[in-house]
């Protein structure tokens, strides 16, 4: 019976040596300047996609993005749903945040600001399509993933010492 105590107890500190030889390996690989990169960037993408397609050129709206505003986009608040108010000041406001705002990301350039304000885009985006919630609870974990734990190393605020945090 003290042999098969003896092997099993060898057996354990066999697989935890294992196992912290793998997360060792791991931690070389997902460093934390990486991993903050890649949430810059997984939040950026979504933001960036819907922003290129409210445009036609340069400060050029297209007609679509207008529409949206004004007619099928509702805020769904309590007593609602509400029109959005001047929708197509609302629709040029959004479209140029949905691409100035991930460049910033992506740049790690006022990274804490620019997560911010997609964090508070989430929102709005919450309160038009409320069933679009899993997603959206996604955006809103990495915006404040950034905004708590900054931009990480491999960022401009970094190398111009921006971002102390």
């Amino acid at each position: 019976m003290t042999d098969h105590r003896l092997n099993t107890s060898t057996e354990l500190r066999g697989v935890a040596a294992l196992v912290e030889r793998a997360n060792a390996t791991l931690r070389m690989i997902a460093t934390p300047a990486l991993t903050q990169l890649a949430l810059r960037c997984g939040l950026a993408v979504p933001f960036w996609r819907s922003g290129v397609n409210k445009w036609d050129g340069f400060l050029q709206l297209n007609d679509v993005a207008v529409l949206l505003f004004s007619s099928e986009f509702k805020l769904h608040l309590p007593g609602g749903p509400y029109d959005f108010p001047a929708p197509g000041i609302v629709a040029f406001a959004s479209g140029s945040a949905e691409i100035l705002l991930p460049i910033f990301l992506v740049l790690g350039l006022a990274t804490r600001l620019a997560a911010f304000g997609l964090l508070v885009m989430t929102l709005v985006i919450q309160l038009t399509v409320p069933d679009g919630w899993p997603l959206h609870i996604t955006w809103a974990a990495m915006a404040l993933g950034i905004m708590a734990w900054g931009p990480g190393r491999i960022a401009l605020d970094h190398w111009i010492g921006a971002d102390k945090g």
